[in-house]
């Protein structure tokens, strides 16, 4: 059944809900590796996976390396780390299984990836639709010659989510670039891939990602990657400028019943934008 807020009869929709489909994208279209040591996009959470078995891979190569219980959990942590895109990516809980992890520090990973809920600008109309089936599962059901069900749909609903990339994190569990760009290629093919009767047609309309690139003259690099790495704009008034209106034929109706019922704006030009942002309007950018 569709999620909805009760005060406010807007949609929702999960962070894990976004990751699943993270993952599974990557799953289906992972980037060749070039070599062992570069970054590896096997996904953990996946269906059918047995995090422990995975994780054992890990810990008995770190303890081919090291004595030390702490240095065997880290060796471990950077292991999975480096092996899986999820892990890097959203972090995970690491300590379970074998005694090193346990206890450990390095088995709590923090992503540098991170979402909030989705929910709809305005309130969704949940339907449960019946549907019948002409067969029947048991022999002796086989009088009633059909079967009954439901399906839960929403007529329309324009979402929006946020989401957040920390720096310091990725530095910890080596989240890279081509990481960050593998991210924005599965968040714009987020449901090509995902279609469900139930769902209709869902689409990216928009995704709007605000670097932050330091203030200072391109000479002073130093500066700048710390001024980057702490963020040189708060989120909040960057995701302010994007506006999101219902038109005014849509406003006439009193509902939306597709995306050309809305408004889109978005504030922000190269003479707006704080200094140091820049705004990538990745939806704009076509694929190679």
């Amino acid at each position: 059944m569709p999620r909805f807020d009760p005060n406010t009869n807007r949609g929702l929709v999960s962070d894990v809900c976004l990751k699943r489909k993270i993952r599974n994208y990557v799953e289906l279209f992972p980037p060749a590796r070039v070599s062992a040591d570069d970054n590896g996009f096997n996904i953990l959470i996946k269906q059918g996976a047995v995090i422990e078995t995975e994780q054992k891979k890990g810990i008995e190569a770190a303890k081919e390396q090291y004595k030390e219980k702490d240095q065997q959990a880290e060796a471990a942590m950077r292991w999975l780390c480096r092996e899986f895109f999820d892990v890097r990516t959203f972090g995970g809980v690491l300590s379970t299984g074998d005694d090193v992890m346990k206890g450990s520090a390095w088995g709590q990973v923090r992503g540098p990836v991170q979402f909030t809920f989705g929910q709809s600008f305005h309130p969704i109309t949940p339907l449960e639709i019946t549907i019948t089936r002409c067969a029947v599962t048991k022999e002796d059901d086989k009088a009633k010659e059909r079967t009954m069900g439901n399906k839960h749909i929403v007529p329309y609903g324009l979402y929006a989510a946020k989401g957040y990339v920390s720096p310091a994190f990725a530095e910890r569990t080596g989240f890279t670039q081509a990481d960050l760009d593998l991210l924005f290629e599965a968040l714009l093919h987020l449901f090509e891939h995902d279609r469900s009767a139930a769902r209709g047609e869902m689409v990216v309309r928009g995704l709007y990602d605000f670097e932050h690139v330091g203030t200072q003259h391109e000479n002073n690099a130093g500066q700048n990657r710390r001024e980057a790495r702490l963020g040189c704009a708060h989120a909040h008034k960057l995701f302010e400028g994007i506006r999101v209106e219902l038109a005014d034929a849509a406003q006439d109706k009193g509902f939306p019943e597709s995306f050309a019922d809305y408004r889109v704006a978005c504030a922000w030009t190269d003479d707006t934008l704080p200094k140091g942002i820049r705004l990538h309007k990745r939806h704009e950018i076509e694929s190679p």
